[in-house]
């Protein structure tokens, strides 16, 4: 049986939520799927020491505050909390268990096959994210190593490698984060750190710096790294004297370029000075515990996570031409099809003043754009 609606959102995480909102605001009628049998999973399943890294001022979904009583930074069950409140508040009722399979163009309608039932509607919204499976762990050696070996994924708290000797793989928000919560928990964190990376403090002089990014938005990304260069040096430090790469350009154009976000420092590099953390090059390969470095050192581990990221999700389940997913590159404003024969993309863009800011600005154009088609 196929089930009709005007518009389908894809996902009822952040991005779904704050689109269901906004299609309400609008009065258009729609249906919300999620793959999972609750909301906000990604949520659910992060590990718990996670913490929002912007800041809740800037990080409100369309027509809710945050809670005046949370902290700066709430927490990853805090951050939970508040998606289910704010289901409550707009009355949103996932159709849950329903994994989108394929979706195709007929006519002038979407169909939609999921894992529980098919959908025809006028507008498709997807609201998955651009982060999709866990890279493959795969190190040369791997096999040999006695401990256990786990993508950041499945990693959940420190508790469980007290005492033991734990190398972090990469040196992203996740894994520095990660590295943390490993020390404080009683483990000794190591990490392995091939790519150059940009660093920013999360906040400056008491101010968050996703507040200041807000101020140098309308400037092009190299001139605004240029004029931010001299204060981030001073606050960060050299980083190369950390046995860490710093990128060729500044983090706004590396965002830009690739479409990576820049460390938000909440403490690891306070942690590395202060020897809590050891700092090693990339993963060269592994025979018995001994992990072997690129940068020519060797050092024994008990267990390995490698927060090494997640394929970038293009939702190529939808029958489109390929070369549509460039949009996904570009903020909203800037995508050449938006909207183009009802498909649209929410929350895909890496901002960089903040990702649950960007999501709560698309979902209002979009709801606002299908309105405006349907006058």
């Amino acid at each position: 049986m196929m089930e009709q609606t005007e518009t389908l959102v894809v996902g009822a995480s952040i991005s779904g939520l704050a689109l269901a909102a906004c299609l309400q605001k609008q009065g258009l009628e729609y249906k919300i799927i999620e793959k999972q049998p609750e909301l906000a999973a990604p949520w659910r399943t992060h590990y718990e020491r996670l913490h929002l890294h912007t800041n809740k001022r800037v990080s409100g979904l369309p027509y809710k505050k945050w809670g005046s009583a949370l902290p700066r930074y709430p927490s990853r069950r805090q951050v939970i909390d508040y998606l289910e409140e704010y289901q409550k508040t707009f009355n949103i009722s996932p159709i849950f268990t329903a994994e989108a399979i394929s979706i195709r163009r007929e006519h002038d309608h979407w169909i939609t096959e999921t894992t529980n039932g098919t959908f025809k509607s006028k507008y498709v919204i997807m609201a998955t994210g651009p982060f999709g499976k866990p890279k493959p762990v795969d190190f040369k050696g791997m096999e040999t190593f006695p401990g256990r070996i786990m993508h950041s994924y499945g990693y959940k708290t420190g508790k469980d490698f007290k005492g033991q000797s734990v190398l972090v793989v990469g040196f992203g928000n996740s894994a520095c984060e990660i590295a943390i919560d490993l020390y404080e928990q009683g483990a000794s964190p190591a990490m392995a750190v091939r790519s150059p990376v940009n660093i920013l403090p999360r906040d400056l002089l008491g101010v968050p710096i996703l507040e200041l990014s807000l101020l140098m938005r309308s400037l092009p990304p190299r001139l605004a790294d240029t004029l931010n260069a001299p204060l981030i040096r001073f606050l960060v430090g050299d980083i190369t004297k950390l046995g860490l790469k710093k990128m060729p350009y500044g983090p706004l154009e590396g965002i830009q370029k690739d479409g990576k976000a820049p460390v938000l420092d909440i403490g690891t590099l306070k942690h590395i000075r202060q020897g809590h953390i050891t700092v090693y090059g990339g993963v060269d390969r592994m025979k018995g515990k001994t992990v072997h470095f690129s940068d020519g050192k060797q050092a024994d581990f008990d267990a390995v996570v490698a927060a090494i990221g997640y394929y970038r999700d293009y939702a190529e389940i939808i029958d489109v031409d390929k070369s549509r997913f460039e949009d996904l590159k570009v903020r909203v404003d800037e995508q050449k099809y938006f909207g183009k024969d009802g498909l649209y993309f929410c929350g895909f863009w890496i901002s960089p003043t903040g990702q649950i800011r960007e999501i709560a600005s698309d979902a209002q154009k979009i709801a606002k754009d299908i309105a405006k088609k349907n006058q």
